[in-house]
């Protein structure tokens, strides 16, 4: 009985914070289109998305928001079981004090979330509100550096807080131990996967599906080694994504924008540093890596048989890689479902080389 608490737990979680986002959901887009917060959407991409002009973004404050709150909430009332809110809130969860269920190691991401959707929420209002009104948000090379520097403190705080500094290899029983280097490795991963997730949020639905299951992957991950802090907390966002799903499926109602998108990327490579299966990562969020490779491919190619020949040649229809597929005649519903089951088998082998 005492072994399932801590997943019975983390799916009540889910259940709680998907409640709570999507109850608040709706007066969130209604508020977003009184302050005229709706998307920009850019010339050059499919004709069939100019339809989608002026939907609210900033979205991911819906998730960002519940998911803050549940998870500071718990560790308040663990750390101040002493008095009475705090014995009645974890009375309610049925917790004795100092519970294993909850405890101070998620607050390193649930603080890359908060400063990710900070960042992102920047980029949003810069592309609604600001002078650049193309969709684009801030100057590339701000928000690139802005990222970066995001994510290597982040990688410094996983070492230096968290004492992380090893690797996972399916397989292997004892972890390899990197020393210092782990922080660059870690930073590039944070860095890379909160683009990559960026990327990947171009079609109704798309992002924030992979996003849950990548969640959820890790989740279990969390759960097999015994990590149950941050299996409550990969729980919480998996419900708190799916209340954002309900506004977010085709025609969507909301965006994520890049509130949204950065803080799920750097999180979930912060929640997979976090258990060592990090070189995992690629295969669980395999559609993640997909858009990214597909997106550089791109541009290198272009640039390269521009300077070589003078005429820049594409690989892809259109990048990142769901556009491809649009161009290709598929609609943007088979799109995102086809990406979505092949994220679950993808999820399904990265838990199964976990367990190796």
């Amino acid at each position: 009985m005492l072994e399932r608490a801590p997943m019975s737990f983390a799916l009540a979680l889910a259940t709680i914070s998907f409640l709570v986002a999507v109850i608040w959901g709706r007066p969130l887009i209604n508020e977003l289109k009184r302050r005229k917060i709706g998307k920009q959407i850019r010339i050059e991409g499919p004709d069939s998305h100019q339809v989608k002009t002026g939907t609210p973004t900033m979205g991911g404050i819906l998730f960002l928001l519940p998911v803050f709150l549940i998870t500071v909430v718990l560790n308040l009332a663990n750390l101040l079981s002493g008095r009475e809110w705090g014995k009645a809130i974890l009375r309610l969860f049925n917790f004795a004090e100092g519970s294993p269920l909850i405890g101070k190691s998620i607050l390193l991401p649930l603080l890359v979330l908060v400063s990710f959707g900070i960042l992102g929420a920047r980029d949003d209002l810069a592309g609604v509100r600001g002078q650049r009104r193309d969709g684009q948000g801030m100057l590339a090379k701000l928000k690139a550096s802005l990222t970066a520097l995001l994510a290597l403190a982040t990688a410094i705080g996983l070492y230096y807080f968290l004492d992380l500094h090893s690797v996972a290899i399916p397989g292997v029983k004892e972890k390899v131990n990197l020393g210092l280097v782990y922080i660059p490795i870690a930073a590039f991963i944070i860095l890379g996967s909160s683009h990559a997730v960026n990327l990947t949020d171009g079609l109704d639905g798309l992002a924030g599906s992979t996003a849950a299951v990548a969640f959820a992957v890790y989740g279990i991950i969390a759960y097999l080694q015994g990590q149950y802090p941050l299996v409550s907390f990969c729980f919480a966002m998996v419900g708190a994504i799916f209340a954002f799903l309900w506004y977010n499926s085709h025609p969507a109602e909301m965006f994520m924008g890049d509130m949204g998108s950065l803080a799920l990327g750097a999180t979930l490579a912060v929640v997979a540093l976090m258990t060592g299966q990090w070189l995992l990562l690629p295969i669980v969020g395999v559609i993640f890596v997909a858009e990214a490779l597909s997106d550089i491919l791109q541009v290198g190619y272009f640039r390269w048989t521009k300077w070589r020949t003078g005429q820049g040649k594409r690989i892809f229809k259109m990048a990142p890689l769901h556009h491809h597929f649009e161009l290709l005649g598929w609609s943007e519903t088979h799109v995102v479902q086809r990406f979505f089951l092949i994220s679950i088998l993808a999820g399904m082998l990265g838990i199964a080389l976990a367990l190796l």
